[in-house]
């Protein structure tokens, strides 16, 4: 009986038939793609539905897995709020890198995106600002010439309105095809910050998995207040990279949200279920500096 019960199993899963068996092979079971997740930190394994139901939020540790620009902005801005900025800016290839133009083309196909961020203006539980979202499915989030444009404009955008910027970071860091053209954009963004700071306006930065490289060097390092999400990576240049450098070994929770909060790096890390709330109660704090009462 049990034999007869592997038979069918396998069977359905392999669509072949025993040799015994008279019975016509089925069609080998689809199994889903992104069924399960597999959590990066404590590496239990969840159904997708039930983490997409927590916000991506890991049930077991509290890390929050990466989202998209679309899905951050539906839980971030007011509905119908959000109006995008510079939606078709796109890049050239200016260092004439092997395939990069076929690989842009393919991956706004894929992604929808233009490059790897989307900036707009919005309304955070009524608070006017302007928010920024980078998306690590473009070429994880690295920052070539357009992604440095793009921030550069809404800090600029900003600045000339008067208001408040909210920027989530996630980057792998310079975007290597562009060349010293993407090494640029780091200057350039800090300035624009600078601007934006000088005019006496709020910027808020969210490091959310994973903030590195030229990013963290330049505007994702400037904010006034540096908030992270649970457990996400935050960093400059590779674990095995500083550790070969210094010829030491680093702590196990090196470059983690808490030990750069620890460190004073990260102001306060906030989950995300708290952070559109957090977020709103800070723009209306910075809006009513006297202290009066805020509903």
């Amino acid at each position: 009986m049990l034999e007869d019960l592997f038979n069918v199993v396998k069977t359905r899963f392999n669509g072949t038939i025993h040799e015994e068996s008279n019975e016509k092979p089925e069609k080998p079971i689809e199994i889903p793609k992104d069924l399960v997740f597999k959590c990066p930190r404590c590496l239990n394994v969840i159904m997708t539905d039930e983490l997409v139901k927590n916000m991506k939020v890991c049930p077991c540790c509290g890390y929050n897995s990466r989202i998209t620009a679309e899905e951050r902005i539906s839980i971030t801005a007011d509905k119908g709020s959000f109006r995008e900025f510079d939606k078709n800016m796109t890049s050239k290839n200016p260092i004439d890198f092997p395939d990069y133009e076929a690989k842009q083309i393919a991956l706004r196909e894929k992604t929808g995106l233009s490059d790897a961020v989307v900036t707009g203006e919005c309304t955070i539980r009524g608070e006017r600002c302007v928010i920024g979202v980078m998306d690590s499915r473009y070429m994880m989030a690295s920052m070539g010439s357009v992604v440095g444009e793009k921030i550069t404009r809404a800090f600029e955008y900003a600045t000339e309105n008067k208001l408040p910027v909210i920027l989530f970071t996630a980057s792998g860091g310079a975007r290597m095809q562009e060349g010293i053209v993407s090494l640029m954009q780091m200057a350039k963004t800090s300035g624009a910050v600078a601007r934006h700071s000088d005019a006496g306006l709020l910027y808020i930065t969210v490091m959310t998995d994973p903030t590195t490289g030229g990013v963290t060097a330049s505007f994702a390092s400037l904010g006034d207040i540096i908030i992270a999400e649970p457990k996400v990576l935050i960093g400059f240049a590779g674990r095995r990279v500083i550790e070969g450098t210094i010829k030491q070994r680093l702590p196990d929770d090196f470059q983690t949200a808490e030990f750069m909060l620890e460190h004073g790096f990260v102001d306060m890390i906030v989950d995300r279920k708290l952070m559109r709330r957090t977020i709103a109660h800070i723009l209306k704090l910075h809006k009513n500096p006297s202290g009066e009462e805020i509903g």
